[in-house]
């Protein structure tokens, strides 16, 4: 059986919060787009925490049930919630076979989690997943570098750029932010 993938997750942090967006493309094997239009990108705890998935589907929404109650357990601390599905991610036998990535955030901090284990902030408030991951990622650090956009302002452009260099990527964006003045 062939595997649905292919996707573009975003974040950019600046002094009014964090944008995440996410494009709609799911991809069969290699070469066929089977929906335009799949919502990656989902508010999780009290609409606080902006989450994307990069990945496949099934086990990026196990992913977002396990992190959704490590979240309701720890009262919504992202960092300590992020570490604990970490944790349970790298450790569980039926976990461990989960083949997704997470792209997390509130309105102060941005987490990358992988189920080696990993839980990482960018150093820059920037950080990209999946296939596009890369070009959109490129761009939003020289969007941020160079011009003076807010972070909404530049996920949208930088995944508009991804959208034109990969074939995984396509120009159907869902856009979720958590505001510094919601938290």
């Amino acid at each position: 059986m062939q595997e649905l993938h292919g996707t573009t997750i975003l974040a950019v942090k600046d002094d009014q919060g964090v944008t995440i967006a996410g494009d709609g493309q799911v991809t069969l094997g290699q070469a066929m787009a089977i929906k335009h239009g799949a919502r990656k990108v989902r508010r999780l705890y009290r609409d606080r925490i902006v989450c994307g998935f990069a990945g496949s589907t099934a086990d990026a929404f196990t992913l977002f049930e396990k992190f959704e109650a490590k979240l309701e357990e720890f009262g919504g601390n992202l960092v300590r919630a992020s570490v604990e599905l970490a944790k349970d991610w790298r450790s569980d036998k039926y976990l461990r076979r989960l083949e997704a990535m997470l792209l997390v955030a509130d309105s102060e901090t941005i987490l990358i989690l992988s189920g080696t284990g990993d839980v990482i902030e960018p150093d820059d408030g920037v950080a990209a997943i999946g296939s596009g991951g890369a070009y959109a990622l490129s761009a939003a650090r020289a969007l941020r570098r160079h011009t003076a956009l807010t972070a909404q302002e530049i996920v949208a452009k930088a995944m508009a750029i991804a959208a034109e260099i990969c074939v995984f990527t396509n120009d159907h964006i869902i856009f979720e932010t958590a505001s510094r003045n919601d938290a």
